[in-house]
């Protein structure tokens, strides 16, 4: 527990670090009325190698900042279930590389899909005046998930213990138990993590409470209640943003 809170209070410093430094440089005001976040846009002077690089470096630490709060009971409890094996901390450290690295797999994969975009609206003024409707659409379908018989499946199995193939009959590797893992959590944040990538990535604010929402789900004796609530909050905020925010 001392490493895991020593780890996020790292992450958490670096992220609020980087967030100040690219707030600090202004976006691109967009037709449509919008800005166009500089996580998506090139550095002067930086490839496009560099900037995915950087991009993938910071969402790393970004989500090892938002999910080490709800991932920290899990590898305990996969901690606990294997006491008296030797390899016991190495283990565990190897499921916790294995869940960030499915985040960062999933990074990989958001970026181009973001710069693209981005590349699109700048080139398509047309394309950019629907933006802030199509986001608010996409936030309010992502409040939406929230209420459905598929969230609330995943995020039962997300509640249980973490690690029962791997302590009960055929034994696992700690790596694919932490991919597993990490990949079912992606899963289960597809609303969360939507809603984050719709107001910002850099928005510090949003990471704040997309995290208090995902770690009350998880741990809070009444989770589910918790999830549908983040619902409530997210599909009306997309239903402002589509009808009356932009014009």
């Amino acid at each position: 527990m001392g490493i895991a809170a020593l780890v996020f209070l790292a992450s958490a410093a670096v992220t609020v670090a980087w967030c100040g430094s690219m707030s600090a440089m202004p976006g691109m005001e967009m037709p449509g009325g919008w800005t166009m976040s500089m996580a998506w846009m090139r550095m002067p002077g930086q490839s496009w190698s560099g900037a995915a690089a950087t991009y993938l470096g910071m969402w790393t630490v970004m989500m090892i900042a938002m999910m080490l709060p709800a991932l920290t009971p899990v590898l305990a409890r996969y901690r606990a279930a294997r006491l008296g094996d030797a390899r016991l901390n190495a283990e565990t450290a190897l499921v916790a590389a294995g869940y960030f690295s499915a985040w960062t797999l999933f990074g990989a994969v958001t970026y181009p899909l973001g710069v693209a975009l981005a590349e699109a609206a700048m080139r398509v003024p047309e394309l950019s005046r629907v933006v802030p409707r199509v986001g608010g659409a996409f936030l309010a379908i992502a409040g939406a998930l929230q209420f459905t018989p598929w969230k609330a499946r995943l995020l039962a199995c997300c509640r249980a213990s973490p690690a029962r193939r791997a302590v009960c009959g055929a034994r696992e590797s700690a790596w694919r138990t932490g991919l597993r893992l990490g990949a079912r959590c992606m899963t289960c944040c597809l609303g969360p993590t939507g809603v984050l990538l719709v107001i910002g990535v850099m928005d510090l604010g949003a990471m704040a409470l997309i995290t208090a929402a995902i770690s009350l789900e998880r741990l809070a004796p009444n989770g589910w209640r918790f999830a549908q609530l983040a619902g409530v909050f997210a599909t009306a905020a997309g239903l402002w943003m589509a009808v009356f925010l932009h014009p």
